[in-house]
This record gives C-alpha cells, structure tokens and sequence, in this order.
C-alpha cells in the first residue's frame, strides 16, 4: 500500500516509532506554508527556527532510507494550503493511505479531521508518542474534583512516573515543592556562564521569508542564529543547561536582570515544543547529572526545573484540551482595552517594559516570570482585550504554540477564564518587581512613590485594578488580605491613585 504519511512542523520526533514501521512505499510529507506563518503574525526568530528545523529533518528522513516529500515556501506545487497539499500529492503519487500525528492545536486538529472525512482514500492518525499524559488524562484526573490545582496534578505525576520518590512512596527531601528556596534575586553573582550557541549561518531561510513577503515580527542576526534546530543542537543544550546552569537554576528561576537575558534558564523550551527532545528523556537527564553531583546541585535546583515540565507543562496541555474550544473566548473580567504599540516597539519609558519586550523582539524569549509580571502583569492592570495579548504571546515567544501559550496567557497570566488556571490573578505593584529584579533603580520612574509624574505606572495601577474588578474576588481566600488593604485606604489617596491609573489607562504610549 502506498502510505502518505504527514509530518508537521512541531512534530520532529527522531524516536517515534513511525521510523522503525514503514516500507519502501512509505513517503514523508513535510511543508512550509503560509497558512501556518500568516495565522498570526510571528517574530522572524520563529519562523527561522522551525524552517531550519524541518529542513534538518527532511535531511536526517533521508538519510536514514526514507522518501521525503519537503516543500520549500518558494516551491512550484506548494499551494500554501494543508488541505490542498495533501489532496494534490495523493493524487499525484497515487496515495492509497494518509496517515497523521495528532496535531497539538486544535485548529489543526479540526482541520485534519474534516481534511481526512474528505479523503477518499483510508486516513488514520496516530499519537506523538511526545507528552507524558494524554490528551484526556488531566480532565479525567480532575474528574469529580471541585478545582484544577496544579499541585495536585504534580503531585500525581511525580507519584505515577516515580520522579523525585523515595522507596517509601515519600518526595525526596520531605516536600513535593520548594517553591518557597526558589525565589532568589540575582544581584550580579554568581556568575552566569553564557548560552549555548551556535554561530548558524541562516541566510538563505531569512530571504526565502521575506521573498514571500511573509510579515514578521523582532530582530534577527542571520549570520549567528543561536537556537538548537537539530536533535545533535538540542542535545548540547541540554547538556551545557546541566553541566554549567542547573547548580543556580533553582535559585534564580524568577529573577530579572536588564543585562541578563537568560541567566540560569535552559533555553530548551523550543527543543522540547517542536518534539526534538522527549520531556522524560530531559528529566531524566538532569537528576541522572544531579545524583552524581549531589554535593555541589541542592534538591530545590533539580525540583524547580522538573515541576516546569512534569507538572507545568503537562498540566498546560491537558487544560487547552480539557477546555477548548470555548478557552479561546475567555473574557471573565470584560476587559477590551488595546494593546499598547510599545509592546510591538520597546519604546517606553518603564524599564521593566522596556526591557523585557526588547529583549523579546531581540531574541524571540522572555523567560516566564518576565512574560507573567511583567508584560502580563502590565496588560492586565491596564485592562487589555486577553485576545490581543494572546496575540502577541502567540507570535514573539520562539517556543509559543498554542496548546501550551493559551491557558498561559488566559488562565495564568490575564485570569481571563475567571480562576480556573490561577488560584488568584498574577497582578502587582512596583514593589514585587523591585524584589525581584534589577530593573527598578534604573528607571525614570520612582518605584516607592504612588502618585505624581514620578510615580511607578505599575502603583496607581495596581490598586485601580482591585477596586475596579472587586466584585470577581469576593469570596476568594487568597485575595481577601489585598481587598481588606483597600477596604481601608484612605478614600482621598484611593482618588488620587484611581486618577493617576485613569491618565495611564488613556494613553499608556506617554508612559
């Protein structure tokens, strides 16, 4: 029979089991297309990295004996369109059976489902053999239950998958979660050693997106393009993240620093989304090195990057398909504000801002404390539309695919499902900022003052969103100390504040 088989762009896979079944009238499938690069619009670091991936996969299929079908941007008989790709190419090879991963966003997977009911050939489709869990695994862990705590997944997951255990069913250390030793502020030691990188010559894949006139987003220096696009790449990630990085990770996973892009994080987040490293081969790698470095790499180090991905991870992916389609139209808090052009530009005067959306128009990367507290946290006391923050998530972050970028976005970062991800929303004055960063003391704006030109944005804020969305966290425990604090503010510096949170709300742009 002759089979096609299709591989999409974020389903580079070198260990699924496809490869070891197949025949000599087994042909691959893999495409660059416009639909996927115009959905939204994306930072050119992304598109660049996928493109180069893709094409290094195409490259290994073939030399491991297979027959691959890889359609450039440019290409004569790429219509640009999934659907009528597959069609042509079953047509034209005389297909008798398409087969397909299942695709992680939903819109793919809707698309693939009606593509495969048109078919008049045999289609099936077959898992990534990529996450941990199921699709179905958290709705059915949660089955019953009265809320989505993450802590509670974890907790199964680490039981279940015997990561971090003792003998005694028991999580090493005594505790399941050292969240509380991870909150160090980095004040310029220890030293950071730099990133892995590669010095990629990509060039020719940055012309062939602009001779498409595909429109993009950020920077790019195509000459020392530094993102791992090959499992060899990803793999020496991963192994400079556990030889140089993971002794402070831990430590310093929420820091910010304007100089410091990266400073104890992986970068291995692109590696893992587009399926170039298994998320259990990464966790197992790094408490193998930590088990026989126990004297210089503590325990809250190793558990802080394996609750990212045993638990985080895992627990994003079974919300997005426990809930959608309807997440896509969350707006609990009716917010409708624009998205300011800044976030587009850099071009504020809020260090914080500034240098977080610079360094994500500079490197397509924010790390998750800086995408939550900071851009997030901004656009949600300004009240901003969560479908235009989504957006810009969706399209700046290397890594971002929806699956993992919408319940981060929705739930986590903008509380747009009402508290169905977040215990409570993730929002805060200058002062949280100040605690955990490096930005404050350089910035035009007084961290400390609350009112008057001079005064931190974030302040005035702050406080205007709580009594402005009062009413959504009444009842709700873990926000009962800050409405008490504005119960009993001072209703003239309650004034003054709402004042000042109206003048940046109308044109945040001056800020």
């Amino acid at each position: 029979m002759k089979t096609l088989r299709l591989i999409l762009g974020d389903q580079l896979n070198h260990k699924h089991s496809w490869y070891k079944n197949d025949s000599d009238e087994t042909l691959y499938f893999i495409a660059e297309m416009r639909q996927e690069t115009d959905y939204v619009k994306h930072h050119i670091q992304k598109v660049v990295a996928f493109f180069e991936a893709m094409e290094a996969f195409a490259g290994w299929l073939r030399e491991q004996g297979k027959k691959v079908v890889h359609y450039k941007l440019d290409g004569k008989n790429n219509t640009q369109k999934l659907g009528t790709n597959i069609a042509a190419l079953i047509k034209e090879r005389g297909i008798e059976k398409f087969e397909y991963q299942l695709p992680d966003e939903y819109r793919l997977d809707q698309q693939l489902k009606q593509l495969a009911d048109d078919l008049s050939v045999e289609c099936e489709a077959f898992d990534t053999e990529h996450f941990i869990t199921s699709r179905d695994e958290l709705a059915e862990f949660f089955d019953g239950k009265k809320s989505l705590l993450m802590e509670s997944f974890y907790r199964h997951m680490r039981k279940k998958h015997d990561v971090l255990m003792t003998e005694n069913d028991k999580p090493q250390g005594g505790k399941w979660n050292f969240d509380q030793s991870n909150r160090k502020k980095w004040k310029g030691q220890p030293e950071i050693p730099h990133e892995k990188g590669f010095r990629k010559d990509v060039r020719k894949t940055v012309k062939r997106i602009e001779a498409a006139g595909v429109e993009t987003i950020g920077n790019i220096d195509p000459d020392n393009f530094n993102w791992p696009t090959t499992r060899a790449d990803s793999l020496k990630v991963l192994r400079h993240f556990c030889e140089h990085l993971l002794v402070h990770f831990g430590d310093y996973q929420d820091a910010m620093d304007p100089e410091e892009t990266y400073l104890f994080h992986s970068r291995l987040s692109f590696a893992m989304n587009s399926k170039l490293l298994h998320p259990t081969e990464v966790i197992e790698t790094v408490i193998d090195y930590w088990e026989s470095n126990k004297s210089t790499i503590s325990l809250n180090e190793v558990e802080g990057f394996v609750r990212q991905i045993l638990g985080w991870r895992e627990y994003m992916r079974g919300i997005y398909w426990k809930e959608m389609p309807g997440y896509a139209r969350c707006n609990r808090l009716d917010n409708q504000q624009d998205l300011p052009d800044f976030y587009w530009t850099g071009d504020t005067e809020m260090n914080c801002l500034h240098h977080a959306i610079k360094n994500s128009l500079d490197q397509a990367y924010a790390h998750h404390i800086q995408r939550l507290m900071i851009t997030g946290n901004f656009a949600l006391l300004l009240g901003v539309h969560p479908d235009q923050v989504e957006e810009w998530y969706l399209g700046i972050y290397i890594d971002a695919i929806e699956w993992v970028e919408m319940p981060n976005t929705r739930g986590m970062s903008q509380f747009a499902d009402g508290g169905l991800v977040a215990t409570k929303p993730y929002v805060s004055s200058g002062s949280y900022i100040d605690k955990m960063s490096n930005y404050c003391k350089e910035c035009r704006y007084k961290v400390k003052e609350k009112v008057g030109d001079d005064a931190c944005p974030f302040n005035s804020l702050y406080w205007n969103f709580l009594a402005e969305k009062r009413k959504n966290f009444e009842g709700n425990q873990r926000m009962a100390m800050m409405l008490s604090t504005l119960d009993k503010m001072d209703k003239d510096d309650l004034d003054d504040l709402r004042k000042r949170a109206r003048k940046v709300k109308r044109n945040p742009q001056e800020f």
